[in-house]
Formats: structure tokens, C-alpha cells, sequence
């Protein structure tokens, strides 16, 4: 018996050894010159390397080879993983070249796009119901009164009506953009974290925000202040809303991965799509701040409605290229990616 284990053991090796060696030279270029530096080739190479050599351990620790390999096989996946996810992680660290934030930049879109069968159910979620809600309005107002309290709607219609030609005082401004970040920041939240229930939660959540978005927009403009909340709302809308579409979409994304793990564990599933999505969540809460500060600061302001609109149209254009533009033709970002998608299988 032990002599068919030593010649098992020694085909494995003689099968294995060379993907191993050319592993171990390049984690040992990878620490001696940095990642970086490395030819694209060779970048690639590495994650599915690293991959390999994880299942071959776990392998040989199953079978019970010796314990000589075993250790060889553990020091080369340490060196592997150094190399893959230490200069991944000091990529968004590095000084003097503004790595973090441009890395964060890049890969906030590319998330997105990863993840676009989610962001597209979301999107479709919120704003359905958003135009059903506004169309319902506008043909009968009694039905946002069946959505929304009619005391949380007279005072709408009030300050819609009355405008923004007088703008509004600094205090006031600073109170309403603090409570804009309170209250966008919590819808986007519920839409995110209630995904854990298999995204009932987060699909709840956008089509309950759409309805009423799109029942208080009609309602508004049924009583005849639709031009005015609809200069009020163009400036911010691409962000705010938008972010919590995106926020949505992250939601789904979590609860999807707790249906359909494949051939992880729940756990494991879950854990995999929280890292991924993570980078979504951070950015859908800057959007929110970002349209927290134009909401309390530009979009109440007295400036003429024709300004607003066209800044609001402006932003949107911004908005829509920066999701389907931004980070292409990475390499930082998408060897960030790459390591997300090596955590999947150790």
C-alpha cells in the first residue's frame, strides 16, 4: 500500500511540478520588482496559478502525501498569495500618487457593470412604479393620497408652488442638506441590507420608493407646481436617485447570491458577493452626499430654471458616461477584480 502512495505521489509531482515552478518564479518576481512592473502576461497568469496550487494542497493534505510536500506546497501558497493580494492592497495605499482615490474612482463603475443584470432588475424595480405612480396622479390626484399622506403632501404642494425666486437663507440651506444626507442615506441602506432576505427586501424597497417618488412628483404637478419641482429636482435626480437604484441593485445582488451559490456554501456565497458589492455601497453613498449638498445648496437657490435644467441635463450626461465609460482599460482595477474572483475558490 505505501509503495502505490509514494509512485501516486510522485505522478502528481511529475504532473504538477512545472506549473509550481513557474508559479514560484513569478511570486519571486512579483516581491523582488513589484506587480507592477511585471508584463500583463505574467500578471494574468498569476491569479489562475495561485488557484491551482490552493486545490493542489488541499489535494495532497486529502491524500495524505508527505509531509515534505505538503510544507513545500504551503510555502509556495503563502509566497502566491502574498504576491497577488499584498500589492493588490498597497496598490490603494501607495503614497504620492493618489492610488486610492483613483483606483476607487475606476473600479466603482466597473462594479457596476459587473454586476449589471442586478443594476438592470433595479432600475426596473424603481422606476416602473415610479412612472405608474406619476401617471396615475396626473390622471386621478386622489390615488398619491392613497400612497402618501395627504398631510405629507399639502406642505409639498405649498413650497412647490410658492418657488425658489427668493432662494433661501445659508442656515436653512446647511439644515435641509443635512437632512437630505439622513433621510437619502436610509432609503439607500434599507434597499442594500434588506437583500439578505433572499432581495425580497431590496426589491420591497425600490418599488415602494419609486411609487411614492413618482405619486408625490404627479400630485405636485397636478396642483399646478410641476414646472417648479421638476427645476428642483433635474439638478440632483441623476445622483439621488440614481444611487439608490444602484444601492438596490447591490441588494439584489446579495440576495442572488444566497439562491443560487453554485458549488459554494451559502456562506461562502453571501461572503463573496459582499466583497464585490461593497465598492457599489461606498459609491452610491458619496452620489448621495454629492446630491444631499446640491439639493440643500443649488436646487433651492434663485438662480433662473433655465440654468438648473440645463445643469441638471448636464449632470445626468455626466452621470450615464462615467457608469459605462469609467475604468476601462484599468489594470489596477481589474487586478483588484481578479483577486475578488480568486476569493470565490480558497
Amino acid at each position: 500500500m505505501a509503495l502505490v502512495s509514494s509512485l501516486t505521489e510522485r505522478a502528481f509531482v511529475d504532473r504538477r511540478q512545472r506549473d509550481w515552478d513557474r508559479l514560484d518564479a513569478l511570486a519571486r518576481m512579483a516581491q523582488g520588482r513589484g506587480l507592477r512592473r511585471l508584463p500583463p502576461e505574467d500578471i494574468a497568469q498569476l491569479s489562475p496559478l495561485y488557484r491551482d496550487v490552493c486545490a493542489d494542497l488541499a489535494r495532497a493534505e486529502a491524500a495524505r502525501y508527505g509531509a515534505q510536500l505538503i510544507e513545500y506546497l504551503q510555502g509556495l501558497t503563502a509566497a502566491a498569495h502574498t504576491a497577488v493580494y499584498g500589492h493588490a492592497k498597497g496598490r490603494w495605499s501607495a503614497p504620492g500618487r493618489g492610488s486610492a482615490l483613483r483606483v476607487a474612482v475606476e473600479a466603482f463603475p466597473r462594479a457596476v457593470r459587473r454586476h449589471r443584470v442586478a443594476m438592470l432588475v433595479a432600475f426596473l424595480l424603481f422606476f416602473v412604479p415610479f412612472f405608474a405612480g406619476l401617471l396615475a396622479t396626473l390622471a386621478d390626484p386622489g390615488f398619491a393620497v392613497r400612497i402618501v399622506p395627504e398631510a405629507q403632501l399639502r406642505p409639498l404642494v405649498e413650497a412647490y408652488s410658492r418657488g425658489f425666486d427668493s432662494g433661501r437663507d445659508a442656515g436653512t440651506d446647511a439644515l435641509m442638506a443635512g437632512f437630505y444626507v439622513n433621510n437619502n442615506v436610509g432609503i439607500a441602506l434599507r434597499c442594500f441590507a434588506t437583500g439578505l432576505t433572499f432581495g425580497v427586501g431590496s426589491a420591497f424597497y425600490l418599488v415602494e420608493n419609486g411609487l411614492a417618488t413618482g405619486a408625490i412628483m404627479g400630485y405636485v404637478a397636478a396642483r399646478g407646481a410641476g414646472d417648479n419641482i421638476l427645476t428642483f429636482v433635474v439638478g440632483h435626480g441623476s445622483l439621488e436617485l440614481g444611487a439608490i437604484v444602484l444601492a438596490g441593485g447591490a441588494g439584489l445582488a446579495l440576495g442572488w447570491s444566497i439562491i443560487a451559490p453554485g458549488d459554494r456554501t451559502r456562506i461562502a456565497s453571501l461572503q463573496a458577493a459582499a466583497r464585490s458589492v461593497v465598492v457599489i455601497v461606498f459609491g452610491a453613498a458619496v452620489m448621495l452626499f454629492m446630491a444631499a449638498a446640491v439639493e440643500g445648496f443649488w436646487s433651492s437657490s434663485s438662480l433662473p430654471a433655465v440654468v438648473k435644467r440645463s445643469v441638471g441635463v448636464g449632470m445626468f450626461v455626466i452621470v450615464m458616461a462615467y457608469m459605462v465609460l469609467g475604468g476601462r482599460g484599468s489594470e489596477q482595477a481589474a487586478h483588484i477584480e481578479r483577486s475578488e474572483e480568486d476569493d470565490r475558490w480558497t
